[in-house]
């Protein structure tokens, strides 16, 4: 959940990594966090389907968002991020420029999410 336009209010600190992050994108585990586009749906939320997300296995995850930037210098994501409708709590970390905070999570066969 965020808003799906850039943030007016970002401070001149946080242009660089805004501009660096591009497009709000994910970096799943199971494709060597290769980043990813998510779909905006606007005003406030992006969101994206995988089909190839392992079944009862631990995967992670980052979510770099520009409007994040003030909060991260990599805009790296530690909030208000859901999966099949349950808010999860940042508690990895994912490789990026160094260690980056991101979601760890186990997901069963009938879509539960356990973290």
């Amino acid at each position: 959940m965020g808003s799906t336009t850039r943030r007016s209010d970002l401070p001149a600190s946080a242009q660089g990594c805004a501009s660096g992050v591009g497009v709000t994108h994910i970096h799943p585990s199971w494709r060597n966090f290769a980043s990813i586009p998510l779909q905006a749906v606007p005003p406030d939320r992006y969101e994206i389907s995988f089909t190839d997300m392992p079944v009862g296995a631990r995967v992670s995850f980052r979510i770099n968002d520009q409007n994040s930037c003030d909060e991260n210098p990599t805009g790296a994501v530690t909030r208000n991020v859901f999966a099949n409708d349950v808010r999860l709590v940042q508690n990895t970390t994912t490789p990026g420029n160094g260690d980056e905070p991101g979601y760890a999570l186990t997901m069963a066969a009938n879509g539960t999410i356990s973290q």
